[in-house]
């Protein structure tokens, strides 16, 4: 027989990714680790680190420490965390860098066509 509770195993899906702080024209950006479909502005559950791009040279402080731990723990780092970490020096975060989506946008060949014929003047 079920009792009134019924047990599920949910697994929190962990990510590590950037949190902008800071006033206008003048970003600044927390390292936290949070859960993945929590708000990016709600409350983070671990702060590892910063990042200031506006400073002149930036500044980078991540506790490598603690991202190798959440990461042994299955929180994945987003592709812009990823790629502060590698210019760190950290190793094995090509697998978390994802390519740009960068597509040109094509007209198909009978567009282009119809468009051209449009464009010239009709020869009687």
């Amino acid at each position: 027989m079920l009792s009134g509770h019924l047990a599920f195993n949910i697994r929190i899906l962990l990510v590590i990714r950037l949190q902008r702080v800071g006033r206008k024209n003048l970003a600044a950006y927390r390292v936290v680790v949070a859960e993945k479909h929590r708000a990016v502005k709600k409350k983070a559950i671990e702060v590892i680190g910063h990042y200031q791009p506006t400073r002149n040279p930036k500044v980078i402080e991540i506790d490598t420490d603690k991202v190798t731990d959440w990461i042994s723990k299955g929180a994945k780092p987003s592709s812009s965390v990823a790629s502060l970490l590698k210019k760190l020096g950290m190793k094995d975060m090509d697998q978390y860098l994802t390519a740009p989506n960068k597509k040109a946008k094509r007209k198909k060949a009978s567009d282009d066509d119809e468009a051209t014929e449009a464009s010239q003047p009709a020869a009687e």
